[in-house]
């Protein structure tokens, strides 16, 4: 895959697709590039390139020393997609993603026709804060994979784990085997405890979408409607399935976000 020397690191990033309107897409914590493996087709199949990358931290991507900010991912962003000279485009970012692309929509909006948060907030609160003080604490003892493991319990629904077993098993594989350091896993954990966009939400003007899977538990829909309250003319819509519902439910989640984005297309 090829490689961008941007803002002193390494971005590896995968471009596709040739239509005129293209889709950024932003990954989670500790989610490398193929976190869109389930949206690629439908996104492809409406008509658009769609770029992908690996924030640094994670994948083939640099894994310099942290912490990490949200608005540092936003300038990587910002510095991979002018290096590939691409603007005008339509950004979507999921969980730790969403919170990237908060910022990247109040830093550049010059750079973007349309912007969706999926799965986020604008500022973690008591309950997640003390969520991932705990997965702070766990990572250095018991490693990565088993703090990711424990993740898997809150991204998927009860049906997901008693219908789809062996859906189930590939995510505890993948999370198992992971290779992500513990310091850049901690790295990238502190832009999920530090984001703070509440204050400033109103700035947003690049036409947005705010979207939640309408069982999440490790980023409670309230939170994520507290975004869309704070931006002025934003759309809110829910999806099935919890926190992983661009996984365990791809098809839902893609026309809601496909139908919003293509209102938002070049001509």
């Amino acid at each position: 895959m090829p490689v961008a020397r941007v803002n002193d690191i390494e971005l590896n990033y995968k471009l596709e697709g040739d239509g005129e309107d293209t889709i950024v897409l932003i990954n989670g914590l500790a989610d490398d590039l193929e976190t869109w493996v389930l949206q690629m087709d439908d996104f492809l199949a409406a008509g658009y390139r769609v770029l992908r990358f690996d924030n640094r931290g994670i994948g083939a991507s640099s894994k310099p020393a942290g912490p990490y900010t949200s608005r540092m991912l936003a300038d990587d962003a910002k510095a991979l997609a002018d290096s590939l000279g691409i603007t005008g485009f339509h950004l979507l970012g999921v969980s730790m993603g969403g919170m990237i692309a908060q910022e990247y929509a109040l830093a550049y909006p010059g750079d973007l026709r349309s912007v969706a948060f999926a799965c986020t907030y604008a500022a973690p609160g008591p309950f997640c804060s003390r969520m991932f003080a705990m997965w702070g604490d766990m990572a250095p003892v018991l490693g990565v994979p088993f703090v990711m493991r424990d993740v898997t319990l809150w991204a998927f629904t009860v049906p997901f784990f008693e219908q789809r077993e062996s859906e189930l098993g590939e995510f505890e594989t993948a999370m198992r085997y992971m290779d992500q350091p513990v310091h850049a896993y901690l790295a990238q954990l502190a832009v999920i405890k530090g984001h703070d966009t509440v204050s400033r939400l109103g700035g947003i003007t690049t036409p947005a979408l705010v979207l939640a899977g309408e069982e999440d538990i490790l980023i409670p829909v309230s939170l994520s409607r507290r975004i869309h309250e704070g931006i002025p003319g934003s759309e809110w819509a829910t999806t099935k399935g919890g926190h992983g519902s661009v996984w365990e439910y791809p098809a839902e989640f893609n026309q809601t976000y496909l139908d919003f984005v293509g209102r938002h297309r070049k001509g």
